[in-house]
């Protein structure tokens, strides 16, 4: 018997030459359509404006009700512990199928909602050895066509004899797959150390570097920043919740060092994660108001450090607008094009000639999608590789039907 083929949601065919997104709503307002080609946005126009230019080879999406987003991505998860919560008693299987299947799962269901891109803490060494990391690799060549997995690999030391080994660890992560070089300092005897040892392999390799900091320790993070000052392709750190523990004039003395770093900062406002010790969340304000970059991952996804994570970004984006005191556009911006940034992607906007990475909501603005994200497509390289329907109904009512109020949503009062 043949290998059984994957079939793509409804709405796009695996021949697609073009897709074209008909009524979508923007976050100006506007009502467009947009035409799809590859894996690029080929035009956008007013709506109804670019169906005579569809072929025969055009699959066609009816966006009418959804807010068309950029989509966003995850710049901190931690795919090889992902779903070991839910696990039957006894010790978490490490072995290479197990993690895989974890991993792979973890990241499905990021992408059904709606990240597209993703970036994977990974442990080496020990007693796995670089078998976790092995395994997550395996998930990433499954998933190619339906998300982007990229790794960080994370040695536990990097001082003393243990650290030789994780040296050696850390060289063999990189010529192995890994892509960008993580850890955490603050665990390791010899922080300042670990952070030379780091940053002269990521310099070797031309590696990013994202390390695992609570940030509480304000003497470490100026040594950080001027360690990792210009460094490129770039230094990403996080949580970072001890920052907000700090007295006022420490923390914002510590963001003006790090913005000057060009450091960017991952919070984790949906919980934390194996790598910090601290809950709570990076004083994001105080950190943009001074420059600094900052962006929102998920961290722990159903593991022992969160067990009800649910690795949603807009999520993120609403935890960051409803308790971080961000405006909306800057919530979600912190879940999508900073969280892109910060992991080198290029930007998406929905214009002509960017990378056709979308994500429509139904809803008519921001706020809204944020409030009630159910029903989602999610849209990577131009093909739907995502769908989520949600209907709301409720037992028969005669005021909801005299009052004709909608299943789901509230449609926008305004022109």
């Amino acid at each position: 018997m043949p290998d059984s083929q994957a079939q793509p949601p409804d709405g796009a065919t695996a021949d697609s030459t073009t897709l074209l997104l008909c009524g979508a709503r923007l976050t100006d307002g506007r009502t467009v359509d947009v035409r799809l080609s590859g894996a690029r946005i080929e035009a956008v126009g007013t709506a109804g404006s670019l169906s005579s230019a569809a072929t025969t080879r055009s699959a066609r999406v009816d966006l009418g009700g959804y807010l068309l987003l950029p989509a966003p991505a995850e710049p901190h998860g931690h795919a090889d512990t992902a779903l070991t919560a839910l696990a039957p008693e006894g010790p978490v299987s490490y072995a290479t199928e197990d993690v895989q299947r974890r991993a792979t799962e973890a990241a499905l269901l990021q992408l059904g909602h709606g990240a597209t891109a993703l970036r994977s803490h990974v442990r080496i060494g020990d007693v796995q050895g670089l078998g976790p990391l092995e395994a997550v690799l395996e998930a990433r060549r499954a998933l190619r066509g339906l998300a982007e997995l990229t790794t960080v690999a994370v040695p536990r030391l990097l001082t003393g004899v243990a650290g030789a080994d994780g040296l050696a660890m850390l060289r063999d992560a990189l010529k192995t797959g890994a892509s960008v070089v993580g850890g955490s300092p603050d665990a390791d005897p010899d922080p300042t150390g670990y952070l030379e040892a780091l940053l002269e392999a990521a310099a070797e390799h031309g590696c990013p570097v994202d390390l695992h900091t609570d940030g509480d320790d304000p003497a470490r993070l100026a040594r950080l920043a001027a360690m990792a000052g210009g460094l490129r392709p770039g230094v990403s750190i996080g949580p970072c919740a001890g920052l907000a523990r700090l007295p006022a004039d420490v923390a914002s003395r510590t963001a003006d060092q790090l913005a000057a770093a060009g450091v960017t900062v991952v919070c984790l406002p949906q919980g934390g994660c194996a790598g910090s010790e601290l809950r709570g969340v990076a004083p994001v304000r105080l950190l943009r108001a001074a420059g600094v970059p900052v962006a929102a991952g998920s961290g722990a996804m159903r593991d022992v450090a969160n067990p009800v994570g649910r690795g949603d970004p807009l999520e993120a984006a609403f935890l960051l607008a409803s308790q971080g005191g961000l405006r909306v556009p800057d919530a979600y911006d912190a879940v999508s094009a900073a969280a892109r940034a910060a992991m080198g992607l290029p930007e998406v906007r929905v214009e002509a000639g960017f990378p056709a990475e979308l994500l429509a909501v139904r809803g008519e603005r921001l706020a809204g999608v944020l409030s009630l994200a159910y029903s989602r497509i999610v849209i990577h390289r131009g093909r739907v590789v995502a769908r989520t329907s949600a209907v709301r109904e409720y037992c028969d009512s005669a005021a909801a039907v005299a009052l004709e109020l909608p299943r789901q949503g509230r449609p926008d009062p305004r022109p």
